[in-house]
């Protein structure tokens, strides 16, 4: 009798194997909690089994990405009676948070942070919290929105105050708890008021009910309460205003290894899933008419542009001008944090496939400059076992390659050329300019304005760590003995920074052509 393979081709199958790289990181937990029973593996340090399980991840992930081909997007692949979405858009988005939480992992053994002690425990929580944020680019329905952010933000207070005996850190994991609790009592709350009035969870179906709802009279107040619950639900994964207060206290008690996992690794998550609902709501359903889509920008287009321009605007400019009177090099690298998010966030209030396609543009390089920062602040800690900008003085000459590699990262924050982080700023202001004139919306020139203003501001807090970093006298002149493998990997990282730039083209294509390849929008 031939051997019956009929159940690999069921849909169960499909999905599963279309959700391979999420299954490696459940199975990367699993082996650590297994391994951890074992009191002999106490005296290991076992981050490579989350390495190899990220790393994995990041292959298959990359191999599912490069099969949305260039210029012929395939149409969206639904998993789970429509649970989670495969695309072009979720496709991307997984490898930056693969990636990210790879170079994560890698610092950490390189710091030694967690130890073998609690490594295991550590990594758990860092794949669980990776593995939430996967699932939130993928999420197409309410409910799955809402067990993804859960399942990236309950590891993540966790994480905050992981070293034991350490008050502040128990101190940011308690206030990361609250705001934490705040925030997702909002999205739930969102979540049921929009789920009990449309009858459905289903984002494209509730996204055509909106555009009934459009079309028979508009929205009423206590839609425009409920979008505002969902979206400030979600704005607290990317320490937007007003969700923002939990992040300097957060990244101060936690240890920079995982302040830089949430700075980076989180804000891709959110971003792209606030993209996807924005796209949604703006007609990014296939069967939606372009009639109603006109119908969507009267009535629906100018309220939600005017809601993002604020927040965009004010998170920018409170991260950039709160920046300045730090001292706390953590403290100061969160409200960068805040800044950055602020500008991730402009794109998306063009309300465009191309706004989109220019944050995740941004995120790119972002990514690696702001992971590189951070490691540059553990590696100075490990030695100095400070965390002061005080700390820095005199690292022009303590460590030279250190200190080089901080200016390349710090410069490409700026986005200033020639490096990677100038195709960010770029293209930011590219689709600014262009939309406010395809779309006659003052209120874009007016968030153009704020985010060179913002640039400004920015190389001013900027520049003075740089003054401090080569310009003033260290209280010791001792050389600072930095480990040949941890200057590898800042230089590694200040390597792409530099080379960045000649990778222009290929990057926004891949954002444009591949990353929204699942929207099907007309008229935009």
């Amino acid at each position: 009798m031939p051997l019956q393979l009929d159940f690999l081709a069921s849909p169960l199958i499909s999905d599963l194997i279309a959700i391979s790289p999420e299954l490696l990181m459940v199975l990367g937990m699993a082996v650590l909690l297994f391994v951890r029973l074992f009191a002999t593996f106490d005296r290991w340090q076992l981050g490579f089994i989350s390495l190899l399980a990220t790393f994995l991840a990041l292959l298959i992930a990359s191999l599912q990405w490069l099969s949305f081909p260039l210029g012929n997007a395939p149409a969206a692949e639904n998993l789970f009676s429509g649970q989670l979405v495969i695309d072009g858009l979720s496709a991307f988005s997984r490898m930056l948070i693969y990636g990210g939480a790879g170079i994560t992992i890698l610092l950490t053994l390189l710091t030694k942070v967690p130890d073998q002690d609690d490594s295991a425990d550590f990594h758990v929580l860092l794949l669980g919290a990776t593995l939430g944020m996967a699932l939130m680019t993928m999420a197409q329905h309410l409910l799955m929105v809402y067990v993804a952010v859960e399942m990236a933000s309950v590891p993540s207070y966790v994480l905050a105050g992981f070293l034991k005996g350490k008050r502040q850190g128990s101190e940011a994991a308690l206030k990361y708890v609250v705001y934490g609790g705040a925030a997702s009592g909002l999205l739930l709350y969102g979540i049921s008021l929009m789920a009990g009035r449309l009858g459905t969870g289903f984002l494209p179906d509730v996204c055509l009910s909106i555009h009934a709802l459009l079309q028979s009279g508009g929205l009423d107040t206590l839609w425009w309460m409920t979008i505002s619950f969902i979206l400030l639900g979600l704005a607290f994964k990317m320490s937007l205003v007003p969700m923002h207060f939990w992040c300097p206290d957060v990244f101060s008690g936690a240890t920079a290894e995982v302040g830089g996992f949430l700075s980076v690794v989180s804000k891709a998550a959110a971003v792209v899933l606030i993209g996807r609902i924005v796209l949604l709501l703006m007609g990014g359903v296939p069967g939606i008419p372009t009639v109603t889509n006109i119908h969507a920008w009267q009535h629906l287009a100018p309220t939600l542009s005017t809601i993002l321009v604020i927040v965009a605007a004010v998170t920018c400019t409170w991260g950039n001008l709160a920046a300045y009177p730090q001292t706390d090099i953590k403290r100061f690298w969160a409200y960068s944090t805040i800044g950055h998010a602020g500008f991730l966030l402009m794109p998306l209030a063009t309300l465009t496939r191309e706004g989109l396609a220019a944050s995740l543009v941004y995120l790119v390089p972002y990514i690696v400059m702001n992971l590189g920062v951070f490691a540059i602040v553990c590696f100075v800690r490990n030695v100095t076992h400070l965390e002061t900008i005080a700390a820095f003085a005199g690292l022009g000459k303590r460590s030279r390659t250190l200190a080089v590699c901080l200016a390349i990262l710090v410069i490409g924050l700026i986005g200033l050329p020639p490096f990677a982080g100038f195709i960010g700023k770029y293209e930011i202001f590219a689709i600014l300019f262009q939309q406010a004139q395809h779309q006659n919306r003052p209120m874009l020139y007016i968030l153009l304005v704020v985010a060179v203003v913002n640039t400004v501001i920015a190389l001013g807090y900027y520049g003075k760590l740089l003054k401090v970093v080569w310009f003033d006298q260290p209280e010791s002149d001792a050389h600072l003995n930095i480990p040949f493998r941890q200057k590898l990997f800042v230089t590694i990282l200040a390597i792409f920074v530099v080379i960045g730039i000649f990778f222009w083209d290929a990057l926004t294509t891949w954002g444009t052509a591949y990353a929204v390849s699942g929207f099907q929008i007309s008229g935009l």
